[in-house]
């Protein structure tokens, strides 16, 4: 089950970086790679957890914001002793998964200097649309440590949200990954 969600997240990032090209939107490189070390990695909810010696790609950046913003949606517990790792960067405090969280990738978080932490989001995904509070940094440079729970950096195009965001969205947990768009509210 995780090869396939891994799969479909790859799936995902090919999907996004090929219709970003076709409209003409700037495309975030990659910065850097980030060497693997394997640790106690909490596979909740099908997580990847880094292998010794394996290089993963590091982003300082994230496509530009817009009224409907491309991403993928990822699922994330932000609870204490969840798949999330340590508290939450922006209120450094643990979330109940029947809160409407998310965390942002990097270059979202703090693009253009402008802030989202505990801002609110709109997210649109499945014929549906659900407002979430951004909580937390989905880190798209750093990971394979004990703060990122042994998990590679994010994609730099990540939504990852609580399992009260993905039931909001009409979506199964089972799925992992899932195609939307969000903006700012």
């Amino acid at each position: 089950m995780a090869n396939l969600r891994k799969l479909l997240a790859m799936f995902a990032l090919v999907m996004l970086l090929s219709q970003l090209r076709v409209h003409g939107v700037s495309v975030c490189h990659i910065s850097g790679f980030l060497h693997g070390k394997s640790g106690d990695c909490n596979r909740d909810h099908g997580l990847v957890c880094c292998k010794d010696g394996h290089r993963y790609p590091q982003f300082r950046c994230s496509p530009p914001v817009s009224a409907d913003t491309p991403a993928i949606l990822t699922l994330n517990s932000f609870a204490r002793g969840g798949d999330g790792g340590g508290k939450s960067f922006c209120d450094n405090r643990f979330h109940k998964d029947t809160e409407l969280v998310v965390a942002l990738s990097t270059g979202w978080l703090h693009l253009d200097g402008k802030r989202r932490c505990n801002k609110m989001i709109r997210i649109n995904g499945n014929g549906r649309a659900v407002l979430a509070q951004v909580v937390d940094e989905c880190d798209s440079v750093y990971g394979c440590d004990t703060e990122h729970n042994f998990e590679p950096p994010c994609p730099y195009n990540d939504v990852d949200a609580s399992p009260a965001v993905w039931k909001a969205l009409g979506l199964k947990e089972e799925i992992g990954v899932f195609k939307i768009t969000w903006s700012d509210v």
